[in-house]
């Protein structure tokens, strides 16, 4: 071993270094080149993931021109994907309590990443829906995934913040689809090229699977302890530390069943993250999934309104900015809860907005708070569940507010109809008022190590 590599004091209150645990170990670290490997490699699938979803919200816009669809089929094309959505983040979340983060992330990334693909030969609605559907499985089932597998490496001091990073590629991959909606969906045949694009997470998948890490938490309570020595070993020496002996892990505990959530020790943690993701999703893709074609409707040219979203959509990037620097400063309950409310009041503006310079001002501030609440939202969501729940909670999470995104496209047209868009967006902050209320009663486990049992 090498001489540079020395062995750090241990943590206030901790045991003799002998005694510390893998976790304890990967908490007490720096921030590493294998933390940013890591962060880099799920951030850019979450890149890719967000592309997907901002491609069919520009496609809509094109597809309702070109096969002259009706308000209710278009928003079955944004609906169905979110119904796999939901089913995926279920299933994805209990897959990773059992198979793997790692694996699981691989396989959603070549699930959704080849029906993007074939979505481009799509010849009329229903095969586009069927192929939307299992684009969302896909989709659904790697969001939470991902985030668990970050936090489970991240040291417990900057853990919100490293998974806010996380959350902020979703801003790059949407600043890719406005970017590819503004200069390729216009074009002829451009929404079958925009879904061509759409397949690169299928060769992804391959990179992640062979250079990803599995976590070491989920290693340990599968008895695979050699392996989960030598991924904290390899964080430690990246690190320049010495590693230390760490006491045998415990036999795997028998399988947490999901209804857990709702015991007593979790049921009031379950209720208050359930309500928060479901007022976010509605808010979110009930605003921004039609936003393009919202624009048209009040008389933009189609590749105007693709300008004004991609200038709305350059926002999010100071929002996640902002969000990661408060989320250790305020603590997890504070900034999650002050920029939802920052969104609802946006969201109000924005639907009384009627010039241009309006729309984008208020555009822009929902883009910002919005976002940084998701990324708020995502630090929270792995934190409040112990190890062997820690997929399944978070994807039921995600699972309930798929159910409002599923909602939300469907009421746009219903709520436009009845009084514009001043309803629609107030609805939509009422939905993030909702949605702040539950952020409240979550626990702050700012700079607490997460739990193992």
């Amino acid at each position: 071993m090498s001489d540079r590599l020395r062995r750090p004091d241990p943590p206030t209150g901790a045991p003799e270094s002998g005694a510390l645990t893998r976790s304890e170990r990967l908490d007490r670290l720096p921030f590493t080149r294998l933390h940013g490997r890591l962060l880099g490699g799920s951030g850019v699938g979450w890149a890719l993931d967000a592309m997907d979803v901002g491609l069919i919200s520009f496609i809509m816009a094109a597809l309702a021109t070109e096969w002259n669809l009706s308000q209710g089929q278009v928003s079955w094309v944004a609906s169905i994907g979110f119904v796999g959505m939901a089913i995926g983040a279920s299933v994805g979340g209990l897959l990773a309590d059992r198979i793997g983060r790692r694996q699981v992330f691989a396989l959603t990334l070549l699930v959704y990443g080849l029906a993007t693909g074939a979505s481009a030969l799509a010849g009329g609605l229903a095969v586009l829906i069927v192929l939307r559907f299992i684009v969302g499985l896909g989709l659904g089932s790697e969001l939470p995934v991902a985030s668990t597998l970050v936090s489970e490496f991240a040291p417990k001091r900057i853990r919100g913040r490293v998974v806010v990073i996380l959350e902020a590629f979703w801003a790059v991959g949407w600043i890719a689809a406005a970017l590819i909606g503004y200069f390729v969906v216009p074009l002829e045949n451009g929404w079958r090229w925009a879904f061509l694009i759409g397949m690169v997470p299928a060769a992804y998948a391959l990179v992640v699977r062979r250079t990803l890490p599995e976590s070491v938490r989920f290693l340990e309570r599968k008895g695979r302890t050699d392996e989960a020595e030598a991924a904290v070993w390899r964080f430690e020496e990246a690190a320049d530390v010495a590693p230390v002996p760490s006491p045998a892990a415990p036999p795997e505990p028998a399988p947490l069943h999901w209804r857990e959530l709702w015991t007593a020790r979790f049921r009031r943690r379950t209720l208050a993250l359930w309500i928060a993701w479901f007022g976010v999703n509605f808010a979110y893709y009930g605003a921004f999934i039609w936003l393009p074609s919202l624009l048209v409707a009040q008389g933009f040219p189609l590749v105007k309104s693709f300008e004004y979203t991609l200038i709305i959509t350059l926002a999010q990037l100071p929002g996640y900015a902002l969000a990661a620097f408060l989320i250790e400063k305020w603590g997890r309950r504070a900034t999650l809860a002050s920029f939802l409310a920052g969104s609802a009041a946006a969201a109000v503006l924005f639907g009384q907005a009627e010039t241009v310079a309006g729309i984008i001002a208020a555009g822009m501030a929902l883009s910002a708070f919005n976002l940084g609440a998701w990324g708020a939202l995502y630090a929270v969501t792995p934190e409040v569940y112990p190890t062997a729940l820690r997929g399944t909670g978070a994807g039921a999470a995600a699972a309930f507010g798929r159910l409002a995104s599923i909602i939300a496209p469907l009421c746009v047209p219903v709520l436009i109809t009845a009084g514009g868009s001043p309803l629609a967006f107030g609805v939509f902050g009422a939905a993030f008022v909702l949605a702040m209320v539950g952020a409240l009663f979550l626990p702050d486990l700012t700079g607490v190590a997460l739990e193992e049992t």
